[in-house]
């Protein structure tokens, strides 16, 4: 919870701690100042415009070409997207994606809404949820059975990340939630066949808006649901979304912006050297973030394994004598915002992003400012 403002001690962070940009938030993330001119440069002949001409189309070309290029795609991937964000991605994968039963890895609030939204739907197999605490992750299983196996990249709520493999001897799909990990964290796209994820985290661009790299096993698996008469809503139908998505448009109209914000973040990566660049980017962040922590004397990082910490999300967690919600409103009150826990995990920590936008040298500037509000307030 934030204090009331009259509750924030009067703390001034001296100029030389103030990062070039404040903004450190889980999502929506910092947006670049170069993809705000490259749209206002674009706008009168794109906003405002059909989605269904070249103007609009062409620029969702650039995302599905752009998006191919940065994930090194294998021949016959295919780059889906459609409205609605991670949360409607769901919902459109019980329909079109789930044959009769999943299994899901539950360790944190939003790894744990997929399998929450198989076992709600009527016309699938009571879903496996494998959990394990927050601050940890547990492993997939290969199961006889599961047809679809849900991994979740990385946890923004607890700032937990796993490396994804397919479970030895599955013989199901694997569909990965990467909202706040695709473009800042590593990724193999051999062992996934359905990596999905909304833009407003390392893409940089608003919600809204799902993605998904689907193999072609994904493809098969949508065109085979399709076919067999089980009703689909039309604005979940995945058959709809890829025939679409082919067309470089959306079954419905989308948020044009957040298209060419999208545009514009997937290829200053790929100009600079693809995902190593991009990750590598949130990997510098991590290791400044994490070894101020362990070196500060009175802070840690809130997930134990080294293996597991994120690189894009980091929860840094503070002795009981000092509150960390009074330095979230401390860091508010000088324009650095958004660096709140989440709200439901209830631990006395920061939350700080560290996406490939967010530059290196700041995430070490802010653990100065940080440093001189413990100072202040002892």
């Amino acid at each position: 919870m934030i204090p009331h403002v009259s509750d924030t001690p009067d703390i001034k962070i001296p100029s030389e701690l103030l990062p070039s940009d404040g903004r450190f938030g889980a999502g929506p993330s910092k947006v670049r100042a170069q993809q705000i001119a490259a749209l206002v440069a674009d706008a009168p002949h794109y906003l405002g415009t059909s989605h269904r001409q070249s103007t609009v189309k062409s620029m969702v070309g650039r995302v599905r070409d752009g998006l191919s290029n940065l994930f090194d795609l294998p021949d016959g991937y295919e780059v889906l997207l459609s409205n609605g964000g991670t949360t409607c991605f769901w919902d459109a994968a019980t329909f079109g994606l789930i044959e009769s039963k999943s299994q899901h890895l539950n360790f944190g609030e939003f790894s744990s809404k997929f399998g929450t939204a198989a076992a709600a739907a009527p016309h699938l197999d009571e879903p496996q949820i494998i959990k394990s605490e927050p601050g940890t992750h547990p492993e997939a299983i290969a199961t006889a059975g599961i047809d679809l196996y849900a991994l979740t990249h990385n946890e923004t709520s607890t700032g937990v990340s796993m490396e994804i493999l397919r479970p030895d001897g599955a013989e199901g799909l694997v569909a990965v939630d990467a909202t706040s990990a695709a473009g800042g964290l590593r990724v193999d796209p051999s062992q996934f066949d359905c990596y999905y994820f909304a833009p407003q985290k390392s893409f940089a661009s608003d919600g809204g808006l799902w993605l998904a790299l689907c193999s072609p096993a994904a493809i098969e698996r949508i065109e085979k649901i399709s076919a067999s008469g089980r009703w689909i809503p039309a604005f979940l139908d995945l058959k709809t979304a890829v025939d679409n998505s082919r067309l470089n448009q959306t079954y419905n109209t989308p948020a044009l912006a957040t298209i060419h914000l999208l545009a514009s973040q997937v290829e200053w990566f790929n100009d600079h050297g693809g995902l190593e660049w991009s990750a590598g980017r949130s990997e510098r962040s991590a290791e400044i973030l994490y070894t101020w922590a362990e070196q500060s004397g009175y802070a840690r990082p809130f997930v134990e394994n080294p293996a597991h910490r994120s690189n894009v999300i980091g929860t840094i967690d503070f002795v009981d004598a000092i509150d960390a919600t009074q330095i979230a409103a401390v860091l508010r009150a000088n324009g650095i915002v958004d660096t709140e826990p989440y709200r439901k995990l209830g631990r006395n920590q920061l939350r700080i992003a560290m996406f490939p936008a967010i530059e290196p040298d700041d995430v070490a500037t802010l653990c100065g400012a940080i440093n001189h509000i413990v100072g202040a307030l002892s």
